[in-house]
């Protein structure tokens, strides 16, 4: 039995908590900055134990790993302050504030022994392993082309956490992480970063155009944004069809491959309980358990991930 710390208490460390344990997962305790807001989280999701600390909670013998759920600029911190306690970690997107940072927990993970896992959900989720599948038998022909979108309508307050500099804000860490991440699993590490911005008042990116370019001559053309909701599908072209996955590429959603006149050739569409979150706490345990690193998501990939994600910043100015 693998059990699990919940380290912050906002959104997304509910949904998690919620994904946990409706899939049977053992979550003992939870840790916030403050005794009160730990008791709240843990009162409402029948969690044990409840700690005012991080420090409390990554040092509770009765935790085997700590999800890193705090804001952007907290993750690393949060992430060696558990590698150093013994604990290993699944830590939010994005990994880190940049590629040094990423670098920094890769090291202390592999001087420890202890797996540090980005919690890119998306990599695990059953349409995605349907479309590495549909890829490599060929159906598509040869990878031409990613498309991928993400773009919500987020809260215009200027002190508010997608505006705030101070906490990562900008619609590059909070929702392009999705599609840069998505076109690396597809096409591999880009050999050639572009990118074009709109800033906000509050100094972050409003929204960003990416184009990467990858070996072969392949490209991946990545849009993100945060004051418009859009479609956040994604398409992957190839050669003799292509792979359409909407609405919502990132979570659980519908995969249809069309040829080249739009007949459909495929169409797939796993039943999903809970939000999806639950297959990346399963690969965390199977590593826990056997050791190594999930092909789906490794350690060495996420640091360069981070790497582009520098890249685009400086081609597009945005500084913390």
């Amino acid at each position: 039995m693998t059990r699990w710390g919940i380290l912050g208490t906002g959104w997304i460390a509910g949904a998690m908590t919620a994904d946990l344990q409706l899939h049977g997962h053992t979550v003992t305790a939870v840790g916030s900055r403050a005794d009160d807001s730990a008791a709240r989280f843990a009162a409402a999701h029948g969690i044990p134990r409840s700690h005012g600390s991080y420090e409390a909670l990554v040092a509770d013998p009765e935790v085997d790993v700590v999800y890193i759920a705090t804001p952007h600029p907290q993750h690393a911190p949060n992430a060696l302050l558990a590698l150093a306690a013994g604990k290993h970690v699944l830590v939010e997107k994005p990994f880190t504030m940049n590629g040094a940072e990423a670098e920094s927990i890769a090291a202390a993970a592999r001087a420890t022994g202890l797996v540090a896992l980005e919690a890119m959900w998306t990599r695990w989720l059953p349409h995605m392993r349907r479309l590495h599948e549909i890829i490599a038998d060929g159906t598509i022909g040869e990878v031409r082309t990613v498309i991928a979108h993400h773009a919500q309508r987020a809260s215009a307050d200027p002190a508010g956490r997608l505006l705030n500099p101070a906490l990562g804000g900008g619609a590059l860490l909070d929702m392009g992480v999705y599609p840069v991440s998505f076109a690396w699993d597809v096409l591999g590490e880009p050999t050639a970063v572009q990118a074009l911005s709109t800033p906000t008042a509050t100094g972050v990116d409003r929204q960003t155009s990416i184009l990467l370019g990858h070996a072969g001559g392949a490209q991946s053309v990545l849009t993100c944004g945060l004051d418009g909701r859009g479609s956040n599908g994604a398409v992957v072209v190839g050669t003799e069809a292509r792979i359409e996955l909407a609405p919502f590429f990132f979570s659980p959603t519908v995969l249809r491959v069309l040829d080249p006149e739009d007949r459909e050739l495929e169409r797939f569409e796993a039943t999903v309980t809970g939000r999806g979150m639950q297959y990346q706490a399963e690969a965390m345990e199977r590593l826990i358990a056997v050791g190594g690193e999930d092909p789906r998501m490794p350690l060495a990939q996420t640091v360069a991930i981070m790497g582009t994600l520098d890249e685009i910043r400086t081609r597009i100015a945005l500084h913390y």
